[in-house]
């Protein structure tokens, strides 16, 4: 199989991913709830993360590094544990259920007020939007870093310099970038970021996280078992324990841990290169082939390693399916779970066709991808 659906997440993992969840299953214990070998050599393992991640992203605290099982729940946690019933929000029509969801239900629940910023017919979003959006009871901006359609990145550095002028707490959604875009959470002043170890991380499924900065109150999402204060009948209010209960996903950590390892050593520029180099080729390949719409920008320094597509009048699923049965390839076809923005380039009907790229693919794979797109369109 041609793998080609890395957004969805990264299938090829590096081997020192594979080893250190093998030896997390055969000789770890639990974290914070014994002072054997195995259970402190979890809270190492946890405690090193955490740290790896403030680095990589830039926060000030590992502390302030939050896990959870995908970037799902962490943004649950963050728009849930930010938002007050008379609250207002900003947020983008580039945004995934991830974002809209957790926002629908407490406009549903709680009353919040929420904007968007809207975007054209190309994906593409004003950034002089937002101030035009804020009123006195706007308490945040939620965004994504990339576009999980189109791949478009959104320029956060200048999103978090309107936050920091107007003193908004700042969100964004590193699902499609974290480990495939540099992200500095100081340079951007991010408040909360929301990522998944899956995807460009190259970690286990089952990983994910918030970076939070100092300062900023999150209320707790669950209660329960963390191995500190026992008989306080209250979830602990410290940090990262505030935000986890019960055990974490030690093995998947301790993969994740590797993983952050290997794209140090390989270094995330390096990375990124290569994805855009194969994105690129891929898109040179069939530009020119009649019948082919693509959406948002095909200036690759604007996105990730994204090209989404339809063919002439086709079902994008039956697309996918014929990549699939007829050429071994694996893409991503549908509404893609971003719903507004499916609007905005007006493919509700027909959906789209995701090609998105990864560090362990190569150029046989895009060549192969570039014919079956020209036999497909032939049809």
């Amino acid at each position: 199989m041609i793998y080609l659906d890395n957004a969805a997440t990264t299938l090829v993992k590096p081997e020192s991913v594979r080893k250190a969840v093998y030896n997390a299953i055969n000789h770890m214990g639990n974290s914070s709830r014994g002072a054997y070998d195995g259970a402190l050599d979890a809270a190492r393992t946890i405690y090193n993360t955490r740290q790896k991640l403030a680095d990589l992203f830039n926060f000030p605290r590992a502390d302030h590094v939050v896990f959870t099982q995908n970037s799902t729940e962490a943004l649950n946690i963050a728009i849930a544990g930010i938002l007050e019933q008379g609250d207002h929000v900003i947020t983008t029509d580039l945004e995934h259920n991830s974002v809209l969801r957790p926002l629908y239900h407490l406009e549903k629940e709680k009353g919040i007020e929420i904007s968007f910023i809207e975007a054209d017919t190309n994906g593409e979003i004003n950034y002089n939007d937002f101030e035009k959006l804020i009123k006195p009871n706007t308490k945040a901006i939620i965004s994504t870093h990339a576009s999980n359609l189109t791949g478009k990145i959104v320029n956060i550095e200048k999103v978090g310099a309107i936050t920091k002028k107007h003193n908004l707490i700042f969100v964004v959604d590193a699902s499609q970038t974290a480990g495939a875009h540099n992200i500095d959470g100081e340079k951007s002043n991010i408040d909360i970021l929301c990522f998944t170890g899956h995807k460009g991380l190259m970690g286990p499924t089952g990983t994910g996280g918030l970076c939070i900065k100092p300062g900023i109150e999150i209320k707790s999402f669950k209660f329960g078992g963390t191995g500190i204060k026992t008989y306080n009948k209250e979830q602990p209010t410290e940090y990262p324990v505030r935000l986890e209960a019960g055990t974490l996903n030690i093995h998947g950590i301790a993969g994740l841990s590797a993983a952050i390892d290997f794209l140090n050593e390989t270094t995330i520029d390096k990375i990124r290169e290569k994805e855009i180099y194969l994105a690129q080729k891929f898109y040179n390949g069939i530009k020119d082939v009649d019948g082919l719409t693509f959406y948002g920008p095909t200036n690759f320094n604007d996105k990730v390693a994204i090209v989404t597509l339809n063919i002439k009048d086709y079902d994008s699923g039956k697309v996918s399916d014929a990549l699939s049965s007829e050429f071994d390839i694996a893409t991503r076809a549908g509404a893609h779970c971003a719903p507004r923005l499916h609007q905005a380039l007006n493919t509700v009907e027909q959906g789209a066709v995701r090609f998105s790229f990864a560090y362990f693919n190569d150029e046989s794979d895009i060549e192969t991808a570039i014919k079956a797109i020209k036999t497909i369109a032939s049809y």
